[in-house]
């Protein structure tokens, strides 16, 4: 079992392992973005290329480019997603670029069939619901208005 995966508890403090899916299912497309509950600039990319899981922060570092719609390919045996923006080159494994630029990578484990990625906030493969609290407020600003 993934030691401290903490995704339910919504465990935000530190980096812990994140449940985020069966293998089986995530391996049957190339890219996938995972939400943060921190917002849009914590969301990830989760890579399947051949027969291997990578993960990376999912916009791009030079100017917010969406990588999970970028070319994957392989260079000198270097498998690089390619910012589909810019056209700025990133080594899946480490994020090193051709450039100076440099994404941030998380490691990846597979353990009893499901996939875990270690990062500092709860990811999910579909968009975190609206603040709560916003959206009482904005109900009840509406529904306090004159007609």
């Amino acid at each position: 079992m993934a030691t401290g995966s903490g995704s339910e508890e919504g465990n935000t403090a530190g980096v812990s392992w994140r449940l985020i899916g069966l293998a089986s299912e995530l391996s049957k497309k190339r890219c996938r973005l995972m939400y943060s509950c921190l917002g849009y600039d914590s969301d990830v990319c989760l890579f399947y290329v051949e027969g291997e899981f990578f993960a990376m922060d999912a916009r791009c570092s030079h100017s917010g480019g969406p990588l999970c719609e970028g070319d994957i390919e392989e260079a000198d045996g270097v498998l690089q997603v390619f910012c589909p923006w810019h056209d700025y080159n990133f080594n899946l494994r480490t994020g090193m670029s051709g450039t100076s630029l440099q994404q941030q990578v998380y490691e990846v484990k597979l353990e009893d069939g499901n996939v875990y990625v270690k990062h500092p906030s709860r990811l999910s493969l579909e968009p975190f619901p609206a603040d709560q609290k916003s959206s009482k407020t904005s109900a009840a600003a509406s529904s306090s208005s004159p007609s």
